[in-house]
């Protein structure tokens, strides 16, 4: 066989989609179909559907994929960056390398929401939020954010909430002295929601009396660990929430921000063994007092009980509640960076506390011969106490003299004025690397001292030093060996279901296979090792890379621009509603203020829309979950001259591909409004109908679904937006990057120039493997699962919506709410059972309550749908043998599920049902049992006995 013929043989698409071609011929019988394009052409309204094709190139295979982006790492230029500006190289641990970031048992996780069968990644991320919680002194963190600078927009709206309760104050004090790109967030933030930032110096204010927060660096961008004691204290007794953005590991030796006072603590862990992945993604912290508990942005992992008083962890209410309050949300955080963060927690456990003081002393030892060596060769440096950034200063404007200097010797220094460069070491540095960076810093090649000349003296003096003791808890302080570590990741892993195990039908959140092919290169160094600020020159690979992405994510939905800075969905919708309203701005329409959305739509929505300084109006849906178009027409002609935007989920939140999508985009640019595309539901829309041209204006992409970045056990994710041409112009900019975003642009709303760039590598491989002709037929066996399982299950359960030939689009929704009433099970019952058949949960209560959201996606076999339909249907006949009195209704296998190991092992066995019934309800699972961590878990008294730390 030719090489030729081998590689049209095979196709990734084969891989990537699940069913076989007799398997998608049986089901299009089944349901009534000559063929896909027949069985699609019923389904997806024929005003939209599109017979365009759009070239993507040949789609390469996995060989000719790794090879194509082996010649792209190569163009990258892997320097030692010690520009510092909150990110800081690392020794990412071998082991938790891995068996964590490239270990499918833990990123194909979903979000802990069913948390008897995710106890193995709680338990990491409750020891992120200890590790936190120490290392800041203060009592309540969350299980991460998206990024240091996204982080600083949260503290803001929770402090500017905060201030609502007393005196209504509009000013926000911000360091001059915090990161850049912090501010720059911060200022579109601010903008917004009418928020006056005073920009200065701490030493120099006096103004507290009319502040409602404020924010520090802590160490500031400058490298000085400034005593900000008095100014906390001063900006406290005005009532001022106060912030620091802080360097995680600079806590281990300096004074901490609850010595200091401090309300709020935030910052990013990257330097705790993540990558820097060319700006992210990254695990942000944020840590409070507990008078903020309720209003922390973001999901806290909590300690509760199960039903037979074991220990078991869960999501706490709260850190659901910012979607239930939908519009009235202090957040509109969704994902959060769930896989680094248990990176980060890893770490800590990996070295403990006495080894993360010796990586702290290790690097603040190496700054302090580096500013003794400057100082040796005659060169400015000032007295001030610092952890590992230093500053060089000049006579003259010489500055960019030294860096290009550097770029000689594959150094990346930072010019932090034009008359002085900032150096910030990391764990990776070595003396050698000093000597380096003396000689460019000096310009000489014969230092005029002696290795042994210079000495490492302790400079911090007492009152910086941190006096309170950090990780004493045994996870910390038992783990140090490889072999123990392996071991320990590894039970954790065997707590979690995860893609390994089965199939993830949730609905809209789309579970599909993350292919290796398409994970390979994110952890290659060309990719990995690459400062989100290092020059041009030195990131082309990354250029050309992420030009392509951009290019082919605009020509799959037909929209010309694209940005890649949002680092989540909910960033995205975020990042796409300023983008309108610059544009509405610059037309002299500011006067638009007002964003109508579905009753039906996601929490993140409504809460995005206030965030970006928008009055929300809900629009209702009529019996078959579509809008409603009588009320749309009403109250956009009611709002006619404040309309600014309609934002739609397409398909709908229901699962149905309404007909009139284009109707409702022409009734809202009749009155001058733009229509905002969610596209969390683009995973039914690629190859066969395109958002620009059915009349959205703008729309957000979740890669982390469609585009097969994996969830990560609730994050990373990715949610770059695209535009049409008027609003090309407007897309965000970033005070560090010239050359990002439009000549009109708004403020970054992410730290990093290109959002969690080290993960955009996945979806440009997915698109260059499948190619169009494979992301089409995705699309269309995605529709065709979900319609398969739609029609197994008819005779079982309701399907609640449909659309006008009795189709749903790409997930559908089971109605279970009449068995409450016949027998007193509910819908969290059938989540709990279906652990025991070996599967997760699919949406539970989203949209309609007491409903599941099932979606297959394309990747799942017809055998394993087959599995998960008759575990629904076995479920079916459990709650009939309760409606007919066959069953105890309390005392049964779906009040009592899920069941443990231990549960059905026990000595005794009071059910009135056999254990064989309980654990093994089914033949096939005895060839893969999985098996619940714990029994159902007690969610009240976790809330009632809050405790969000390890013991």
């Amino acid at each position: 066989m030719s090489h030729e013929r081998l590689q049209e043989r095979e196709k990734f698409a084969d891989r990537h989609i699940g069913p076989r071609q007799a398997d998608i011929e049986k089901m299009l019988r089944e349901l009534g179909a000559k063929s896909l394009d027949h069985f699609v052409s019923r389904v997806v309204p024929s005003e939209i559907l599109s017979d365009r094709y759009v070239d993507l190139g040949k789609a390469a295979s996995e060989y000719e994929l790794y090879k194509e982006v082996r010649a792209i790492a190569a163009e990258n230029k892997v320097y030692k960056s010690w520009l510092g500006l909150g990110y800081a190289n690392c020794i990412v641990p071998p082991p938790i390398k891995r068996n964590i970031l490239e270990n499918p048992g833990w990123y194909t996780q979903y979000t802990p929401y069913q948390a008897e069968i995710a106890q193995g990644r709680l338990e990491s991320l409750l020891n992120f939020q200890t590790l936190i919680t120490d290392l800041t002194d203060l009592p309540v963190a969350n299980a991460s954010l998206l990024d240091e600078a996204t982080a600083a927009g949260e503290a803001l709206y929770l402090s500017f909430s905060e201030a609502a309760n007393q005196v209504p104050k509009k000013f926000y004090f911000v360091s001059k002295h915090c990161h850049p790109q912090t501010i720059d967030v911060l200022r579109g933030r601010a903008e917004n929601l009418g928020i006056e930032l005073l920009i200065g110096d701490h030493r120099e204010f006096t103004g507290y009396a009319n502040i409602f927060g404020a924010l520090l660096q802590y160490p500031a961008t400058d490298g000085v660990i400034y005593d900000y004691s008095q100014f906390i204290q001063q900006a406290r007794l005005n009532h001022a929430v106060v912030s620091l953005a802080c360097d995680l590991l600079s806590l281990v030796l300096i004074k901490t921000p609850g010595e200091l006072g401090a309300d709020i603590a935030f910052g990013n862990t990257q330097r705790f063994g993540v990558p820097l992945g060319f700006g992210g993604p990254h695990a942000a912290f944020f840590a409070t007092s507990e008078k903020f508990l309720r209003k922390i942005p973001g999901r806290i992992v909590g300690v509760s009980k199960d039903k037979d008083g074991n220990r078991a962890l869960r999501l706490t209410l709260q850190t659901r509640e910012q979607h239930i309050r939908r519009e009235r949300a202090t957040s509109n955080i969704c994902t959060a960076q769930a896989l680094l963060a248990n990176m980060c927690a890893m770490y800590a456990v990996y070295h403990g506390p006495e080894g993360l003081r010796a990586i702290a002393r290790y690097v603040h030892s190496l700054a302090i011969l580096l500013k003794a060596g400057a100082k040796a060769c005659g060169l400015g440096v000032s007295d001030t106490p610092f952890f590992d950034t230093i500053l060089v200063s000049y006579p003259s404007d010489k500055a960019q003299e030294i860096i290009e200097s550097g770029w000689r010797k594959n150094i990346n220094l930072r010019g932090y004025d034009k008359r002085t460069v900032a150096i910030s070491l990391d764990e990776t540095s070595s003396f050698n690397d000093v000597c380096d960076i003396l000689q460019v810093l000096s310009g000489l090649e014969n230092l005029p001292f002696a290795k042994g000349d210079l000495r490492s003296v302790e400079i911090l003096s007492e009152r910086e030093l941190r006096r309170t003791s950090f990780l004493t808890q045994a996870v910390f302080n038992q783990y140090h060996s490889e072999t123990e570590l392996m071991r320990y990741i590894k039970k954790l892993e065997n707590k979690d279901l995860s893609l390994t195990h089965s199939m993830i039908p949730l609905g809209s959140c789309t579970m599909k296979l993350n292919a290796v092919s398409e994970m390979q290169a994110i952890s290659w160094s060309e990719f990995a090792e690459i400062h989100p600020f290092a020059p041009a020159h030195q990131t082309a690979g990354y250029t050309k890379l992420l030009k392509q992405l951009a290019g082919f994510l605009a020509q799959l939905t037909g929209f010309s621009a694209v940005s890649l800075q949002p680092n989540s969905g909910a960033q995205g919708e975020y990042a796409g509603l300023l983008v309108v309203k610059a544009y509405q701005k610059a037309k002299g329409e500011s006067h638009r203020d007002l964003c109508l959305i579905p009753s039906s739509a996601h929490g993140t929505n409504p809460a995005s829309a206030v965030l970006a300084g928008l009055k929300v109006v809900i629009v209702d849906c009529d019996k078959n979950g579509n809008v409603d178009f009588i009320d749309l027409e009403n109250k956009a002609a009611q709002y006619r001259e404040r309309l600014s935007v309609f934002m739609m989920t397409y398909p709908s939140t229901h699962g149905v591909f309404e007909a009139d999508i284009q109707k409702y985009c022409d009734l809202i640019h009749k009155y001058g409004g733009q229509v905002y595309l969610d596209g969390a539901n683009l995973n039914a829309q690629l190859g066969l109908c395109f958002p620009a041209e059915y009349g959205a204006d703008v729309c957000h992409m979740n890669l982390h679904k469609t585009f097969c970045i994996p969830h990560g056990g609730g994050g990373p994710g990715a949610g770059p937006i695209a535009v049409k041409d008027h609003l090309a112009a407007y897309l965000p900019g970033h005070c560090l990057v010239t050359d990002v975003g439009g000549n009109s642009g708004i403020h970054a709303v992410s730290a990093a120039p290109f959002g969690n760039a080290g993960i955009l590598p996945i979806p440009w491989a997915y698109i260059r493997m499948m190619g169009f002709e494979g992301l089409k037929r995705a699309t269309q066996v995605a529709i065709l699962n979900a319609n398969y399982i739609a029609h197994r299950l008819r005779n079982h359960y309701e399907v609640l919506y449909k659309g006008t030939h009795g189709f749903v689009a790409h997930e559908c929704i089971v109605d279970v709410r009449k068995f409450k009433k016949s027998c007193g099970i509910e819908v969290f019952d059938i989540a709990k059972r279906l652990m025991d058949y070996g599967f997760h949960a699919p949406t539970v209560s989203f949209p309609v309550a007491g409903t599941l959201m099932i979606e297959p996606t394309e990747s799942e076999s017809l055998q394993e749908m087959d599995r998960f339909c008759a575990a629904m249907i076995a479920i079916r006949e459990e709650i009939r043998a309760i409606e007919e009195g066959r069953a105890d209704p309390v005392n049964n296998v779906l009040k009592n599920a899920p069941h443990t190991l231990a549960m059905v092992t026990a000595s005794s066995w009071d059910r009135p049902y056999s254990r064989e019934q309980a654990a093994m309800p089914s033949e096939w699972i005895r060839e893969n049992k999985f098996w619940p961590a714990v029994s159902r878990i007690d969610e009240a008294y976790g809330d009632r006995n809050f405790m969000c730390t390890c013991s």
